[in-house]
């Protein structure tokens, strides 16, 4: 059950509207990265969880994704807020209200036009959100490394949001949702490194012919660090197929009757490389026409 406390979980404080910066809040209110799309991701997880600390814990971090997503919901709305009532009533002349919506150089005035200058779930360029955000594939120890990066990459979003605005009180919230991606991954990483092993992900383990085996799959010199490089890996210069030790083939069995099916179509279609016909792309070149 979820009950609606009127009061945001932060203040929000807005100096002047600002449909430009509107528009760029809404990545984090309907883009890949943004908080319906956490909040949908650590909801699924937590309802398909068994272990009762990570169902707590994913259920309190996918409610407080809702408050966030109200949060930036509060500042599109109060930033639009004075364009919305210009355009809704015709107050301003045509050709000022569209430089008004339009002066910072972005797509704000389709936002204004489509939705009404209101927190629409579509990213920054438009894009309406899709349900395919939300990666969760069942598996806790897979599941918490995608957390963790969605937290990061959230971050990343909030640092470049906050360097493009001058307004303190934005800036002031701003720096408060990407402090709350912080605690969160912290959340995720104690979460993951409880369940021991947690790597390799699942309960089948790797071939070990290959496990710890990197392949130098780039012409010239490599550069070797960690990843490639120490008494835990092999390392192949020059990988060649097929390195199980076949032929690198592929081979299988069919029956009678299906063979007898292939080897017609592949007799029906079989190329005839003797021959140069004239085609569409030779017409319409004019090459296939004599010019006297």
């Amino acid at each position: 059950m979820f009950i609606h406390n009127k009061r945001l979980q932060y203040t929000v404080r807005v100096a002047e509207p600002n449909p430009g910066l509107a528009n760029l809040l809404l990545e984090q209110f309907g883009g890949p990265q943004g908080e319906l799309a956490a909040a949908c991701r650590y909801f699924s997880q937590a309802v398909g969880e068994d272990d009762s600390g990570r169902k707590d814990m994913l259920f309190d971090i996918a409610t407080e994704e809702l408050s966030h997503l109200e949060i930036i919901g509060s500042l599109v709305m109060m930033l639009n807020k004075g364009a919305k009532g210009l355009l809704a009533e015709g107050a301003e002349d045509e050709a000022t209200l569209y430089r008004s919506l339009t002066g910072s150089g972005n797509d704000s005035h389709v936002t204004q036009i489509l939705y009404g200058g209101g927190p629409a779930f579509v990213n920054s360029a438009g894009v309406p959100w899709s349900g395919a955000y939300v990666d969760t594939i069942g598996e806790p120890t897979a599941d918490l490394r995608s957390n963790i990066a969605a937290e990061a990459r959230a971050k990343l979003l909030y640092e470049r949001l906050i360097n493009v605005t001058d307004d303190a009180g934005i800036k002031d919230t701003l720096k408060f949702l990407m402090t709350r991606e912080i605690a969160h991954q912290l959340s995720f990483e104690k979460a993951l490194h409880s369940i021991q092993p947690n790597f390799p992900q699942g309960k089948l383990p790797g071939d070990p012919s290959f496990t710890n085996v990197y392949f130098k799959m780039s012409q010239g010199e490599a550069l070797r660090g960690p990843w490639n490089e120490g008494p835990e890996w092999e390392f192949v210069e020059n990988p060649q197929p097929a390195v199980d030790g076949g032929d690198g083939l592929v081979s299988g069995s069919v029956s009678d009757a299906e063979m007898d099916a292939v080897t017609a179509m592949k007799t029906r279609t079989a190329s005839d490389v003797s021959v140069d016909p004239l085609t569409g792309a030779d017409l319409g070149s004019g090459k296939a026409i004599p010019r006297e």
